[in-house]
């Protein structure tokens, strides 16, 4: 069975991408904060100064890479994510898969952490997609995604035009149109 219906093509929404940057800085200068001057915070476990500076080390370490990766997104003009009669073309965050044929999708499934939902793409071959990545920093986070996860592939809806809800819709039926589920 093929899928007849038009291409549906999601852009990256620049608004929500803003919005988790200055977010990401945000954390970032609370980082900094906590490694300069840390507060005073009686009878508590994080009251020990070493303890927040190892806190604001993380902190700084973790959103200055979302904040990196965020301000490289910003200006990209390609699609956050094109979904097709062939399989879906992922350009929505920073670990994005590129083009995901619907023979190799054996399930999606939703992770949820910390109040964020993640939909993953569980392939058939994800060496494949871990090993065509370019660049070293995508390919580890790619292998971690799948040592943790039990797949490379992962994405959010929160940088795109879209909901969670809508976006799983979609891909779910184009799964089910594709002969694949």
């Amino acid at each position: 069975m093929t899928i007849t219906d038009q291409p549906i093509i999601i852009p990256l929404n620049k608004s929500k991408l803003i919005i988790m940057l200055a977010g990401a800085l945000a954390f970032v200068g609370i980082g900094c904060w906590f490694v300069i001057d840390p507060p005073v915070i009686e009878n508590s476990y994080w009251g020990n100064p070493a303890r927040l500076a190892i806190l604001g080390y993380a902190s700084i370490l973790f959103f200055g890479i979302v904040a990196v990766v965020l301000i490289r997104k910003l200006p990209d003009t390609k699609p956050g994510l094109i979904i097709n009669d062939s399989g879906l073309h992922d350009n929505s965050g920073g670990l994005s898969a590129g083009h995901i044929l619907w023979t190799d999708i054996e399930d999606i499934s939703v992770l949820e952490i910390q109040r964020q939902r993640l939909i993953m793409i569980h392939v058939k071959n994800p060496e494949h997609y871990i090993e065509r990545q370019k660049n070293l920093f995508k390919r580890k986070g790619m292998q971690m995604n799948h040592r943790m996860y039990g797949t490379p592939i992962s994405i959010s809806a929160g940088g795109l035009r879209t909901s969670f809800d809508e976006l799983m819709r979609l891909l779910h039926t184009r799964l089910q149109q594709s002969g694949n589920k």
